[in-house]
């Protein structure tokens, strides 16, 4: 009998070394994740992606719309009244130099609300299709010295993923020998016009860091520990200037099964070599469901966020539906479906109890545009009311609802304060 007694317990004993371990090992990468996260700060940012005018104008467009006259003042203030603290301000480069006196003015007004309001902002180097240069008519991104008098760039060669001016820039872009007519290098120019934003916003209260390019391009399974030297040489940079947070950014294309190697490891290369209060800014425009490719995709993200020990900020959100077309080149491609996409009030409350659960740094819904987008979701605003101040629609009242859902603590002390 007691043969038998101790042959149990120790049984037991083992069983419960068996399971201690287990929960360990599956704990460990959420520790390390949390401790990333509140080494800089123990606040979890909910806001929009905001876009001005004169800080997202192309070069080789001009548009026609105009901001309302206390846009930033009034855009701050509903933001802050519907207990929401943070923004992801959108900006590119080339809209610097096509206007940099606007463009500095339009900073500083964002800043000085920001300030008055109690937002946060963090300011994102931004680019769509690359640039205007490669794509006249939707890109907007890196500026045209940095493509002119080369045939491999033509002008309006298309700056998408599939085209083949693209893919030889990004690949000159991460190899170093992108330059201006005078030799100067692309990297260096860019850390220049970086630091230009960082003296301008950095000792308002409200800057809380710096995106250093928002999705960049990939094309070779080759490129990853290129775009990590990428960041690291551009942070290192920025942290002569600034010790607030620097954001880094996950690719395009998302492709899982692709060549290109999409996969936690190559995606923890890009991080910088200093990590210290660094964050890896994701997107998320679908319900990560689990077997779903934004579900495949979410928990691809986690496990990079676990291998470099860096929080995820979801800098972009939304909900959208894609289908399949034939482009005007006769290529297949998937395209946002403005009549198929749309958001409701249980599908925000679980992305954004989703977020929550990865123990995300922030997160920002896209988008605060005056200019309205044919994706209804896309407007979280639509004209202006009797008093000048932008109208918000539905899609705001369920973005509000969704953080306040979730996040009561956070948003009932914002609204309030």
């Amino acid at each position: 009998l007691n043969h038998r007694l101790n042959k149990n317990i120790n049984l037991l004993f083992f069983l419960l070394t068996i399971i201690s371990l287990s929960i360990a090992t599956i704990n460990t990468a959420s520790i390390d994740i949390v401790s990333a996260q509140q080494s800089g700060s123990d606040i979890t940012y909910l806001g929009v992606d905001m876009s001005g005018f004169h800080t997202r104008n192309p070069q080789a467009r001009n548009p026609s719309y105009d901001l309302p006259a206390n846009y930033f003042e009034d855009s701050f203030r509903i933001l802050s009244e519907a207990g929401m603290n943070h923004v992801r301000f959108v900006l590119f480069w080339e809209s610097y130099v096509k206007d940099p006196t606007s463009f500095m003015n339009e900073l500083n007004a964002a800043a000085n609300a920001a300030d008055k309001w109690g937002i946060k902002v963090l300011y994102d180097n931004h680019q769509f299709h690359t640039s205007s240069w490669l794509n006249p008519q939707r890109g907007t991104g890196f500026p045209s010295f940095l493509f002119e008098n080369n045939p491999a760039y033509p002008l309006g060669g298309g700056g998408g993923t599939q085209f083949p001016a693209a893919q030889s820039w990004w690949t000159d872009w991460w190899n170093r020998s992108i330059k201006d007519a005078n030799g100067n290098d692309g990297w260096t120019l860019l850390s220049d016009f970086l630091k230009k934003i960082v003296t301008t916003v950095d000792a308002h209260p409200s800057t809380i860091g710096y995106e250093i390019l928002s999705e960049p391009q990939v094309h070779n399974v080759d490129q990853w520990e290129k775009i990590g030297a990428f960041n690291t040489f551009i942070s290192n940079e920025l942290r002569t200037l600034t010790q607030k947070t620097v954001a880094y950014s996950m690719n395009i294309p998302v492709d899982l099964r692709g060549p290109i190697g999409v996969n936690p490891d190559n995606l923890a290369k890009m991080a910088p070599d200093n990590k210290t209060n660094v964050i890896f800014k994701v997107s998320l425009y679908g319900l990560p469901s689990p077997g779903t490719y934004q579900g495949d995709r979410l928990n691809t993200f986690i496990q990079a966020g676990q291998l470099a020990g860096i929080p995820l900020y979801f800098g972009e959100w939304n909900n959208v539906v894609r289908e399949r077309s034939i482009n005007e080149e006769g290529e297949v491609v998937t395209q946002i479906s403005p009549e198929l996409s749309n958001i409701n009030q249980t599908e925000a409350n679980v992305i954004v109890k989703t977020f929550k659960d990865t123990n995300a740094w922030g997160m920002a819904y896209w988008q605060w545009n005056i200019d309205a987008h044919p994706i209804a979701t896309y407007n979280l605003i639509r004209g202006v009311d009797a008093t000048g101040a932008p109208q918000t629609t539905n899609y705001f009242d369920i973005l509000k609802n969704a953080y306040s859902s979730v996040y009561p603590e956070i948003t009932s002390r914002n609204a309030t304060s």
